[in-house]
C-alpha cells in the first residue's frame, strides 16, 4: 500500500551522513553539532569533535557544494591558554552557533570548565582567524544565539539557563554585557518537548517573522528522545511567539540518529537558506556524525502556522 503522509518536514540527503569520523584526518572520539555558514559560494560547518584526551574542540569543514566536505586537521576553537578564559575553557569548547552581523561573523559557542558551562563570544572576518571576546553569560546557561541584527537599538540573543528548560531572550549595548531577560518559550507537558527546549539554529529573519528551529527533549522508559521543532517570533519584539508546530520537523528515526554515543538524537546548530527558498539543515546524529536535511522557507512556515494538534 502506497504512504499517502510523511513524518518529517525535513527531507534527509539520501548518502547521509555528510561527515562522519572516517572522514577525519585524525583519531577522535566523536562528533557532532555543526554550526555553518555559505560565504561566496563556499559551505563552511564547524564540527564540534571531541578528541581523544576527552576534551571537545571546533574545526572547521569546507565544500564546495554542501554535501562533500574536507575537514581541517587543526581546530578552529580549541580551550584558549589565554588566562582570562582558560578557567572557562579548560575542558572543551562545543556547539558553535554563527550570526553574521556588522560585515563580521559572530559565534557563540558553549565553554566547559572549573565554572561549569558558559557561553562564550568571538568573531572572525574569514574563518581563518578567530577572535575571542567575553565570556557572555552565568554558569550553566546553554543554546546561545544571536539575532542578526539590532531590535530596537540592542543587539539580542537568545539562550536557556539551566533552571526551567525554557528559551529566554536577553539584551545587550555592546555585545559583552547581557540584561532584561524574557521568557520566550517554554517546555509542554505531553507534548514531544516536555523536558527542556532550547535555541538550535540562529534566528532567521522572514516576512513572518523570526523563524526559529529548536530542539526539544522528551523523557521516555528506555531515556530521553531529542527532536527538532520550530516557531516564530515576532520581528520587533522576539519574546512574543506568533505560531509554534504541536509536532517536530525531524525525529530520530534512521538507524545513525537512533544509535550512537547519545542514542536518539538529532540536534543542529546550524542552517543556511538559499537565495531559492531551500533550507540545509545540518544536524548532529546520536553525537555520532554530522548529516543533512533539507525543506524549503515555505514549507516551514506554513507547517508552523497550520500544523496539526496531533503529535
Amino acid at each position: 500500500m502506497p504512504r499517502t503522509f510523511r513524518q518529517d518536514v525535513i527531507h534527509r540527503w539520501k548518502e547521509n551522513p555528510v561527515i562522519t569520523s572516517e572522514d577525519l584526518p585524525f583519531k577522535c572520539h566523536d562528533m557532532y553539532n555543526a554550526g555553518c555558514i555559505k560565504i561566496d559560494g563556499e559551505y563552511i560547518l564547524l564540527v564540534t569533535i571531541e578528541k581523544l584526551d576527552g576534551r571537545p574542540a571546533i574545526y572547521i569543514a569546507r565544500s564546495e557544494d554542501g554535501l562533500y566536505f574536507k575537514i581541517e586537521r587543526e581546530p578552529f576553537i580549541a580551550s584558549s591558554k589565554d588566562e582570562d578564559f582558560n578557567e572557562y575553557e579548560e575542558m572543551g569548547v562545543l556547539d558553535a552557533r554563527i550570526t553574521p552581523l556588522n560585515n563580521e561573523y559572530y559565534i557563540i559557542y558553549l565553554a566547559m570548565g572549573r565554572h561549569g558551562i558558559v557561553l562564550g563570544l568571538g568573531k572572525t572576518k574569514d574563518f581563518n582567524e578567530f577572535e575571542r571576546m567575553e565570556i557572555i553569560s552565568q554558569p550553566d546557561t546553554k543554546a546561545g544565539a544571536l539575532f542578526s541584527r539590532k531590535i530596537n537599538g540592542r543587539f539580542a540573543m537568545l539562550d536557556r539557563p539551566s533552571s526551567g528548560g525554557s528559551i529566554w531572550i536577553t539584551y545587550s549595548n555592546d555585545l559583552l554585557t547581557w540584561g532584561e531577560r524574557e521568557v520566550v518559550l517554554t517546555p509542554r507537558a505531553g507534548f514531544w518537548d516536555q523536558g527542556r527546549i532550547g535555541c538550535a539554529v540562529p534566528p532567521m529573519e522572514t516576512e513572518s517573522g523570526w523563524l526559529l528551529f529548536y530542539y526539544g527533549v522528551k523523557q521516555t522508559s528506555s531515556g530521553t528522545i531529542t527532536k527538532i521543532g520550530a516557531a516564530i517570533l515576532d520581528k520587533e519584539d522576539p519574546a512574543k511567539m506568533i505560531n509554534r508546530s504541536n509536532i517536530p520537523i525531524l525525529s530520530p528515526r534512521k538507524l545513525y540518529e537512533r544509535i550512537g554515543d547519545l542514542n536518539n538524537v538529532v540536534f543542529s546548530t546550524g542552517a543556511i537558506l538559499e537565495d531559492n527558498g531551500e533550507i540545509k539543515l545540518y544536524y548532529g546524529a546520536a553525537d555520532n556524525c554530522i548529516c543533512l536535511g533539507t525543506t524549503t522557507l515555505s514549507e516551514v512556515i506554513d507547517f508552523c502556522k497550520n500544523n496539526l494538534e496531533e503529535f
